[in-house]
């Protein structure tokens, strides 16, 4: 083997297209091979098959030869020092053919989009589209660029993705607060989000519909489950979680009682409990509306603070009170019936959370609700 063959075991990837051209890489796949190499490699870093340098450089041992990538703050140069927004214009561009949309899409100027395009091929040698007046098309290299590339951008994607997902709050606990029982039916959400981040776990604490925020602000809490809206200007809302129909809890001895179904407009003719002044009313009255859809008044008090304090009072005979349908579904306390709301909107309940607190790990159970979607009750 020749001195210069011997020097070639050993070199970073970021070689010019002449040399790359030298390799026994060739140009296109150039940049999908190194990638493949990388990723796999670094979980090796235990047994001594790679190494970082201080200065950014990771050396490979596969086999008998060395390769050593280059990493910098701005990109992980790759075969052809092709940045990483360069590989996003060019799969983009591969997929819009349409260079206005492209820049659109990507929030770049059309004139970034064509100088990253031209740059490339200026350095490979040969043209990745074939463009006129009225179309663009990928050539026959630029379709096998475009799966090159698509798959090494999905293998390092991945890859990050369950580093991250390893390391996500590791030890962390997650504080949610929910009304009643409603952890029982958020089994499903937390089942997938430990399944994605073992290193976590989840709590709930109970909270009121008379204080439905203070301990989101406190920090007692890192995310409550509430139904929407939800307008406060230092809160978040996220996906939601949960969708369900209204109850009216009331006495077994109203003369409601006996029907299978109540209407908003029966709220008309009873009062309803006073939650207070900690609780917006715009949110209130999602749940408990201040006049029927025909527009009379519903009568408001006595007060309570809690769940039970509502229930002893309906108890009583001295009030009814919308609740969400989970109620019924875990209580049947003696002397309170739970009926439908036939004409009652669909009630969401939504994660929130502080907004100076939008940590990774609530990011992390966001993305995990989202991707589920909301359970139907």
């Amino acid at each position: 083997m020749n001195s210069e063959a011997s020097r070639s075991k050993s070199r970073i990837v970021t070689a010019s297209v002449s040399s790359a051209r030298s390799a026994s890489i060739s140009t296109r796949s150039a940049t999908v091979c190194m990638a493949l190499i990388v990723l796999p490699a670094l979980s090796m870093r235990s047994s001594g098959a790679c190494r970082l340098s201080g200065d950014g450089v990771l050396s490979i041992d596969a086999g008998q030869r060395r390769i050593n990538v280059k990493f910098t703050q701005r990109s992980i140069t790759w075969g052809l020092s092709m940045e990483l927004r360069d590989i996003e214009i060019f799969l983009t561009l591969a997929e819009e053919l349409h260079f206005g949309r492209t820049a659109e899409r990507l929030h770049v100027s059309q004139a970034r989009v064509s100088q990253a395009i031209g740059r490339q091929e200026r350095r490979l040698g040969v043209a990745l589209f074939d463009r006129t007046s009225r179309r663009v098309s990928l050539t026959p290299v630029g379709r096998r660029l475009r799966e090159d590339l698509q798959q090494a951008l999905d293998l390092l994607q991945a890859g990050l993705a369950r580093a991250e997902a390893a390391s996500l709050g590791a030890g962390h606990t997650l504080k949610v607060g929910v009304f009643g029982h409603a952890g029982h039916e958020l089994r499903p959400l937390v089942d997938a989000f430990l399944a994605r981040h073992p290193g976590c776990d989840v709590q709930f604490g109970e909270i009121n519909g008379s204080d439905p925020f203070t301990a989101l602000r406190t920090g007692d809490h890192d995310v409550h489950v509430l139904w929407l809206p939800v307008a406060e200007p230092d809160l978040t809302v996220g996906p939601t979680v949960l969708t369900g129909g209204r109850v009216l809890a009331l006495s077994t001895s109203h003369p409601l009682a006996d029907r299978d179904s109540v209407s908003l407009e029966d709220l008309a003719d009873n009062h309803v409990v006073d939650l207070g002044p900690e609780a917006p009313e715009y949110w209130v009255s999602a749940m408990v509306p201040t006049r029927t859809p025909l527009g009379r008044r519903i009568p408001r008090g006595p007060a309570a603070r809690t769940f039970h304090e509502i229930l002893s009072l309906v108890t009583a005979g001295r009030c009814v009170h919308p609740l969400g349908e989970i109620v019924a579904r875990y209580n049947n306390p003696p002397g309170i019936a739970f009926l439908p709301i036939h004409d009652a909107p669909t009630i969401q309940f939504a994660l929130t959370w502080r907004s100076n607190n939008d940590s990774p790990v609530i990011r992390a159970l966001a993305q995990t609700a989202a991707d589920l979607g909301p359970i139907s009750l």
